[in-house]
C-alpha cells in the first residue's frame, strides 16, 4: 500500500468514521432498555445490527450514493443538483428542491444531537470506576458540557494542526473495540450465528410491534453512515471505501462481543464499559480516556460537516450569506463560520441539560438520521431511474423502502423527545424557505433596466459627462437586466468613471473549478468580467481581480432596505440586515466600497 493511500485511509478514519465508530458505546445498552436480553433476543438484535450496517451503510452509502459524486463531493444538496437537470416538469423540480431542503434541515438537526449523545455517553463510563460509582448525573452533564465548550471554542483557531492525531486515535479506538469483541466472542461463540439474516427476520416476526419499535434503536448503529457520502469532497471516494472495510469489521466484532457479554451478564447496565472493565480492569481508565477522545473526534467531524453544508447552502443561494473565516492557508475546504459554531454549541448544551442522560437522548436520536436516509434514498432512486441504470434503481428502491420502515418505527419517538429533532429541523427549514422566497420576491420587485436601454443612456452620458479617473466596479448577475443601483449611480447622480467594469459571478453546475475572463466590451469604457465558480469552491475575488490586472478605485454595490408590515417578510428583512452583504462575504477591500441603498416595499 502506497504512502498516500495509507494517509488517505488514516485521514478517513479520523474525519469520517467518528460518529458511526462511537455508536457501540450506547447502541446495545439503549436497545435492551426496550426488550429483555434473553438469548434469542440478543441473537436477533445482533443480526438486525449487522444487516442494518450492510444495507443502510454499505449498500446505500458506500456503494450507491458514492457512485454518484461528480468530482467526489457528496450530500443532499449535491443529489439535488444532479437530479434537477434530469427532470422535465416544473412541478417535480419544486418537489425535489423541497425534499433536498428537508434533507438538509434533518441533517443539521442531527448535528445537534450527535455531539451531545456521544460525549455524554462516554463520560457516563466514569461510573464503572469504583471511586466514581455514585457520581451524580448533574456532575456528568457538567463534565460533558465543559468538554463541548472546549471543543467549540478551539474551532476558530483552525483544527488542521491537530487533525493529524485524529486518524491514529480512531485506529487505536477501532483496534481496541475489535479486540475486546473477539475476546468476548471466544467465551460465547454461538453469537456468530447472528450473521445469518434469518435471525433478524425471525426476531421481527416473533416480537411483532415491540420488534418494530426496537428497530428505532437499532438504527443508532448506523448513525453517521451519511458522513461517508457527505465527506467525499474532502477525502475522495477510494480512501473512505478502503477505511470502511476495517471499520465495518471492527464494529461487527465489537457488537458480537457485546452481545456475547450480555448473554453471560444479562443484568448489565452499560454493556461496552462493563465488558472492558471485566476483561481488563487495569486498562479500563485508559480505555475510558480513549473513548472520550473518540467522541470528541466524532463531534469534530460533525461540526466540520455542518460548516460544509452551510457553505454549500450559501453558494447554492439556499441560505443567507454568513461571515466565513478560512482557518487554513493550505486546505481551502477548512472554513469556520462563527454564527453556526456558537448556535450549535448553545443547542448542544441545551440538549445535554434537557435530556441529562444519553439513554434519554437516544429516544430523540434516530428520527433525523432516518429522515435524511429516506430522502437520500428517494433522490438516488430517481437519479438511477432517469439515467436508465435499472439494476441500481431497483436495489435503491428496495433500500429506500427499508429506510422508510426505519423512519416509521422512529415515529414513536416523537412524544419521547423526538419532537426536538423536528423542532430543530423545522427551524432550519423555515429559515431556508423564508430566505429563498424572500429573495425571489425581492428580485421580482427590482426595477431591472433592459440591457439595450441601459447602453443607450450610458453611451449618451459617457460622451457628454466629465469622467472620474480610475476604474469603478459594479456587481451584476446578468448583463441584460441591469440592477437599479447601477442606474442610480450613473444616471441619477451622474457619476461615471473612465473605466467601468461589470463583475458577474456565476455558479456553475459542477462542484469545483474557477474560470475568469473579460467576456466583452459593451461600450466605450464599459467591459464585463465574468467569474465562473463551482458551488463548492471558496474563492478570493480580490485576488482574481488583481491577477487580471484590475486595480479599482471604487466598488459600488446595491443595498436593499426592506419596508414591510408582513411578519414573514419582517423576518426576511432581519435575516438580510444581520447577514453580511455580498461584498463583505467575498471580503472585498472595505475602503473602496460604496453601498447604494434602494427601498423596497414588500
Amino acid at each position: 500500500m502506497s504512502n498516500n493511500n495509507f494517509r488517505g485511509i488514516l485521514n478517513s478514519m479520523g474525519l469520517v468514521f467518528g460518529d458511526i465508530g462511537t455508536s457501540p458505546i450506547y447502541t446495545l445498552t439503549v436497545i435492551f432498555l426496550l426488550t429483555r436480553p434473553t438469548y434469542t433476543h440478543v441473537i436477533g438484535v445482533l443480526s438486525l445490527i449487522i444487516w442494518t450496517l450492510i444495507i443502510l451503510v454499505t449498500l446505500e452509502y458506500a456503494w450507491l450514493a458514492m457512485s454518484l459524486g461528480k468530482k467526489g463531493e457528496g450530500g443532499t444538496i449535491v443529489l439535488k443538483e444532479l437530479l434537477l437537470p434530469l427532470l422535465k416538469s416544473g412541478r417535480s423540480v419544486a418537489f425535489v428542491t423541497l425534499l433536498a431542503y428537508i434533507g438538509t434541515s434533518f441533517l443539521m438537526g442531527d448535528g445537534v444531537i450527535t455531539p451531545a449523545i456521544s460525549i455524554l455517553s462516554a463520560v457516563e463510563g466514569l461510573r464503572i470506576i469504583p471511586e466514581f460509582e455514585n457520581i451524580g448525573q448533574g456532575v456528568i452533564v457538567l463534565i460533558a458540557g465543559a468538554i463541548a465548550i472546549a471543543l467549540f471554542s478551539i474551532q476558530s483557531k483552525g483544527i488542521e494542526k491537530i487533525t493529524w492525531v485524529f486518524g491514529p486515535i480512531m485506529v487505536l479506538w477501532f483496534a481496541a473495540i475489535a479486540f475486546s469483541g473477539i475476546a468476548s466472542i471466544f467465551y460465547t461463540p454461538a453469537v456468530l450465528k447472528a450473521i445469518n439474516p434469518y435471525y433478524a427476520i425471525s426476531f421481527l416476526m416473533d416480537t411483532g410491534i415491540t420488534g418494530f419499535f426496537v428497530l428505532s434503536e437499532v438504527i443508532l448503529c448506523a448513525t453517521g453512515g451519511e458522513a461517508l457520502y457527505a465527506d467525499m469532497g474532502h477525502l475522495g471516494r477510494e480512501p473512505i471505501l478502503k477505511a470502511w472495510r476495517f471499520v465495518f469489521i471492527a464494529l461487527v466484532l465489537n457488537y458480537l462481543g457485546q452481545g456475547a457479554f450480555l448473554i453471560r451478564n444479562p443484568d448489565s447496565r452499560n454493556v461496552l464499559f462493563e465488558m472492558i472493565n471485566q476483561q481488563a480492569n487495569l486498562i479500563y481508565i485508559p480505555f475510558l480516556i480513549l473513548s472520550i477522545a473518540a467522541t470528541i473526534i466524532a463531534s469534530q467531524a460533525m461540526i466540520s460537516g455542518m460548516f460544509s453544508i452551510v457553505y454549500q447552502g450559501i453558494t447554492t443561494r439556499v441560505m443567507p450569506m454568513l461571515k466565513i473565516d478560512y482557518t487554513s492557508g493550505v486546505l481551502k475546504s477548512q472554513i469556520y463560520i462563527s454564527t453556526v459554531n456558537w448556535l450549535l454549541l448553545i443547542a448542544v448544551l441545551f440538549m445535554m441539560l434537557l435530556f441529562k442522560e444519553s439513554s434519554n437522548l437516544a429516544a430523540a436520536y434516530g428520527l433525523a438520521v432516518t429522515g435524511t436516509m429516506s430522502i437520500t434514498g428517494i433522490l438516488m432512486t430517481s437519479i438511477f431511474y432517469y439515467r436508465k441504470h435499472m439494476t441500481k434503481a431497483v436495489i435503491s428502491l428496495f433500500i429506500t423502502f427499508i429506510d422508510l420502515v426505519f423512519l416509521l418505527s422512529n415515529s414513536y419517538k416523537i412524544p419521547h423527545g423526538g419532537y426536538w429533532s423536528i423542532i430543530i429541523a423545522l427551524f432550519i427549514f423555515s429559515l431556508i424557505i423564508i430566505y429563498t422566497s424572500g429573495q425571489k420576491k425581492l428580485y421580482e420587485l427590482m426595477k431591472l433596466m433592459k440591457g439595450e436601454e441601459f447602453l443607450e443612456k450610458y453611451n449618451q452620458l459617457y460622451a457628454t459627462q466629465n469622467k472620474i479617473t480610475g476604474t469603478a466596479l459594479f456587481f451584476t448577475r446578468d448583463i441584460d437586466k441591469v440592477p437599479q443601483y447601477i442606474s442610480h449611480v450613473m444616471f441619477k447622480n451622474n457619476i461615471i468613471y473612465e473605466n467601468n467594469i461589470f463583475i458577474s459571478i456565476i455558479k456553475s453546475d459542477s462542484p469545483f473549478g474557477v474560470e475568469s475572463s473579460f467576456t466583452k466590451e459593451l461600450a466605450k469604457g464599459l467591459r464585463v468580467f465574468e467569474i465562473k465558480m463551482g458551488y463548492m469552491e471558496i474563492v478570493d475575488v480580490e485576488q482574481i481581480l488583481k491577477d487580471e490586472g484590475i486595480y479599482e478605485k471604487t466598488i459600488f454595490y446595491g443595498v436593499e432596505d426592506i419596508f414591510t408590515n408582513n411578519l414573514i417578510w419582517k423576518i426576511f428583512s432581519i435575516i438580510k440586515k444581520v447577514s453580511p452583504s455580498f461584498v463583505q462575504f467575498y471580503r472585498l477591500p472595505t475602503d473602496e466600497l460604496h453601498g447604494v441603498m434602494t427601498r423596497f416595499e414588500m
